[in-house]
């Protein structure tokens, strides 16, 4: 997994990191005022994908941000402002803002979607918080507002972290959340094990859906060099008005970068709701047209059946080939399994491989292309004639300018 690829998911944890180890550099600059310290940065992604399948519908299944067939559209276009912190008893923030497609996918119930039906526009207030290293240690940061998830080998494009594979994997968009609106703490122990605690409303929410919150654990380990590994936990109660059951998401990548050329990253996670599976409803029949007596259990459910718990899994691993300085191959294969039907709609087993060639065509503008297919032991996926089939090859185009 390169630096960039990371750098919006564990960027707190580098962050701290990075504070631990260099502090009498930062000392020695010329200090700036609060207002030159403010910058600002900008990243835009376009982009176009052909469904091999001509789905009737021009929608590609199970798909994150590129769901549109046959459509030149704009992924992202985003704007970050922000005075980053370094030093014990900085303050700062970061505002992102973001339109376009992963604007519609990724924002938040309560903010920019409505809660009522879930609909979100091509406008999204992606992260906003402030910061502030309390000087305790070798300083412990604080950031209160809303931020992207540290879960995940993948994450949502921007001007400092951008993906290998231009579609985002299975794991990505049906294991994991996006962002937390909340609070979290981070503090780097030494240049090998950092640590982060969240206290959030959730997943994906800036208003909270019910009146229990979640927390988060996240450890960065970098026993050698060459190699880094992330362990993340979330948990708590995550559906409309219920504050007991919890929803329980595990995360672990591991990232080798035996040499500047190459790198290997595998990524896994389980997750568990519980009580999510509601039994299915009795159908009425000639011989029992009523089979759920009155007061004996929530109309349209079996009597007496008690709720199962939903679980999902999933592991992606990922090679990454510098071949030159500017070109690169990628090579993305994952499985993901939905044994309820609770994260996609079916309960399934999909697998997904992507091949992408890179080339950075200046150190700012950036193109690659997708080779991909997925692949369901349900049939998931639309042809042009309305009946479904096992896969969905694609081919996607993306270009990306950061500055």
């Amino acid at each position: 997994m390169e630096s960039h690829r990371r750098s919006r998911g564990c960027g707190v944890l580098v962050a701290v990191v990075a504070l631990s180890c260099g502090q009498a550099a930062f000392a020695e600059e010329t200090p700036k005022s609060w207002f030159q310290q403010i910058t600002i940065n900008a990243f835009a992604s376009a982009s176009y994908t052909w469904n091999f399948n001509n789905p009737a519908n021009n929608i590609n299944q199970i798909r994150a941000f590129d769901y549109e067939h046959n459509s030149f559209r704009i992924d992202a276009a985003e704007i970050v402002v922000q005075k980053a912190v370094a030093n014990r008893g900085d303050f700062g923030f970061r505002i992102d803002v973001a339109m376009g497609a992963v604007a519609k996918v990724a924002a938040a119930r309560g903010l920019f979607r409505d809660p009522a039906t879930g609909v979100a526009g091509d406008f999204d207030l992606q992260q906003a918080f402030g910061s502030y290293i309390v000087p305790l240690g070798k300083g412990l940061r604080i950031d209160a507002g809303k931020f992207v998830t540290p879960v995940g080998a993948e994450f949502i494009d921007g001007y400092d972290g951008y993906n290998d594979n231009f579609s985002r994997s299975l794991l990505f968009t049906w294991a994991i959340p996006f962002t937390h609106t909340g609070l979290r703490m981070s503090y780097a122990f030494n240049d090998k094990i950092a640590a982060t605690v969240m206290l959030v409303n959730g997943w994906d929410n800036v208003i909270d859906n019910n009146s229990a919150k979640s927390f988060g654990v996240s450890l960065a380990l970098t026993p050698v060099g060459p190699l880094a590994i992330y362990l993340n936990y979330i948990g708590g109660p995550e559906r409309d008005h219920q504050d007991t059951d919890f929803r329980h998401l595990v995360d672990v990548g591991i990232v080798y970068k035996p040499t500047p050329r190459w790198a290997f990253t595998v990524n896994a996670d389980y997750g568990m709701d519980t009580n999510a599976v509601t039994p299915p409803p009795m159908v009425p029949t000639a011989m029992d047209p009523t089979p759920v007596p009155s007061g004996a259990a929530d109309a349209g459910t079996i009597a007496g059946a008690a709720a199962t718990n939903a679980q999902w899994a999933g592991v992606a691993a990922y090679i990454r080939c510098q071949a030159t300085r500017r070109f690169a191959l990628i090579l993305r294969g994952e499985a993901f399994w939905d044994f309820d039907g609770y994260r996609t709609g079916t309960a399934q087993r999909l697998l997904e491989a992507t091949l992408t060639p890179e080339f950075h065509v200046t150190d700012s503008f950036l193109v690659r292309a997708d080779l991909r297919i997925d692949n369901s032991d349900q049939a998931p996926f639309q042809r042009a004639d309305g009946l479904v089939r096992h896969y969905q090859p694609t081919i996607g185009v993306n270009a990306i300018y950061v500055f």
